[in-house]
C-alpha cells in the first residue's frame, strides 16, 4: 500500500474522490459539500489554520486504486484544552481492511506526535463541533443529517481494533412535530403562558442585526452561568454567524421566547439541508447553486434540524422549553411543511440536556462516538467527565 500526503490540486481531487468510490452503492450516503471540507484547509476561511497545523493523506493499494484517506490537525484551542496535549483526526474513509486503517492511523499519529501531542481524538473537525464530529455507531439505515458524519458499521471495528476507546457518546434525538411534550413540561408551560409578560415569537420581519442581539443575550445568559472558562459571545461574532446562515434560514422556525420583552429562550431550527444537498452531488458550483435555489423555492425539506435550544439561567425549570415547543406545534404544524425534527447531538456527559430532550417527547434516534487514542498505551484511559453544573 502507498500513502501520500495531499499537497496539490490533483491530490485534493483524489481526496474527495475516495468516499465516492467507497459509497457508490450506498443509497443512504449523501456527500458532504466539498466546499465545506475545503474551507477548513485555507487561512481565509479557517482562522484556526496557519498553513502548517494540518495535514491530510490518501491511501492507494498495490494497483494504485484509492482505498482510504485521513486528515490530522493541531487545533490550537482543542490542543491546549487538556492536560495531555490532544490532536485531532477526521475525514477518515477506508475500505474494510484493518491493515489499511492502521496505516492511516499510524501516519496521523506520527505527525501529531511530532507536533507534541500525547493523544488523538477522532473523528472530529478542524473547527467547531457543529460539523463532522463523531463516528456513527448506531442507526446505519437512514441518510445522514447535514454536517454529520455517515460511515459503514465496520468503521467501529477499525477504530476499536486499533486501540481507540469511546471518550464520549453523542446522542441525536428525533420527534414528530405533532408529538406531545411530557406532561410535566406542558403543565409548567401552560402556567407560564398565562403570564401576560411572556410570549414566543418567530423572526419573520426582523432584521438579522436584531436576531443576532437576541441570540447573543440568550446564549451568554444561558450558557455563561454553567460552563467553566466560558468565553462570552460578542455581538459581531453572532451577527457574522447569523449572516452566514441567511440563505438557509426559514424565519417561521427560528423561535425566541421573551419575558417583559427580554429574550429568555431560543429554539433555533433550520430546514434539513441534506434533503436539498442530496441533489447536488457534493458540488456547490453554478449548477449546484441553481439546484439549491430551485429546491429552496420549492420548500423541499420536510424535516427541521434543531440547531440550538437554550434558556436563560434564571428561567431554567419554569416551563420555557415546553412553551417554545408548544408554540412551534401551534404555528409550524398548520403550515404542513415540516413533519418532524431532528435535534443536534448532545453529549452523554450532559445528562440534564438529555433529560430535557426526553421530557420534550423526543426519542433517541442516532448515536455517534468521539474516540480517543492515548499514545502511551500504559496510561490510564478516562472517559469525559459528567457535567454536573
Amino acid at each position: 500500500m502507498i500513502i501520500k500526503e495531499v499537497t496539490d490540486t490533483a491530490l485534493i481531487k483524489k481526496f474527495h474522490k475516495v468516499p465516492r468510490i467507497l459509497y457508490k452503492n450506498d443509497a443512504n450516503w449523501i456527500p458532504h459539500l466539498e466546499n465545506d471540507i475545503e474551507k477548513n484547509f485555507h487561512k481565509k476561511t479557517n482562522k484556526l489554520y496557519n498553513g502548517n497545523n494540518a495535514k491530510r493523506w490518501i491511501l492507494k493499494d498495490e494497483k494504485y486504486n484509492l482505498i482510504g484517506r485521513i486528515a490530522a490537525w493541531k487545533h490550537p484551542k482543542y490542543f491546549e484544552k487538556y492536560q495531555q496535549p490532544t490532536g485531532g483526526i477526521g475525514y477518515f474513509e477506508c475500505v474494510n481492511n484493518q491493515e489499511a486503517a492502521n496505516m492511516l492511523f499510524d501516519t496521523a499519529k506520527k505527525w501529531l506526535r511530532e507536533q507534541g501531542a500525547e493523544a488523538m481524538d477522532g473523528p472530529i473537525n478542524f473547527g467547531e463541533r457543529d460539523q463532522f464530529w463523531g463516528l456513527l455507531v448506531k442507526n446505519f439505515k437512514d441518510p445522514n443529517t447535514y454536517g454529520m458524519n455517515y460511515n459503514p458499521e465496520y468503521y467501529v471495528s477499525l477504530f476499536e481494533n486499533y486501540g481507540f476507546k469511546v471518550y464520549y457518546n453523542q446522542l441525536m434525538y428525533h420527534r414528530l412535530m405533532a408529538d406531545p411534550a411530557q406532561e410535566v413540561f406542558v403543565r409548567k408551560a401552560e402556567i407560564l403562558r398565562k403570564d401576560s409578560k411572556f410570549e414566543c415569537r418567530n423572526i419573520r420581519g426582523l432584521k438579522l442585526e436584531q436576531v443576532a442581539e437576541y441570540f447573543t443575550e440568550v446564549y451568554n445568559d444561558g450558557w455563561g452561568h454553567t460552563r467553566k472558562n466560558f468565553k462570552k459571545l460578542e455581538l459581531p461574532s453572532a451577527l457574522k454567524t447569523i449572516k452566514s446562515m441567511k440563505q438557509v434560514i426559514d424565519p417561521d422556525i427560528f423561535i425566541f421566547a421573551f419575558y417583559d420583552n427580554r429574550p429568555i429562550g431560543m429554539y433555533i431550527n433550520l430546514p434539513e439541508l441534506n434533503q436539498i444537498f442530496k441533489h447536488l452531488n457534493g458540488k456547490m458550483n453554478l449548477i449546484g447553486k441553481l439546484k439549491f435555489l430551485w429546491h429552496k423555492l420549492r420548500k423541499t425539506p420536510t424535516t427541521m434540524y434543531g440547531l440550538v435550544f437554550g434558556v436563560a439561567h434564571d428561567f431554567h425549570g419554569k416551563g420555557v422549553e415546553g412553551a417554545m415547543i408548544k408554540f412551534a406545534e401551534e404555528t409550524i404544524v398548520p403550515m404542513n411543511r415540516y413533519k418532524d425534527t431532528i435535534l443536534t447531538w448532545i453529549g452523554d456527559f450532559n445528562p440534564k440536556m438529555v433529560k430535557v430532550c426526553e421530557n420534550l417527547g423526543a426519542k433517541q434516534y442516532r448515536t455517534f462516538a468521539t474516540y480517543r487514542y492515548l499514545f502511551d498505551r500504559n496510561k490510564l484511559f478516562k472517559r469525559a467527565s459528567i457535567d454536573v453544573s
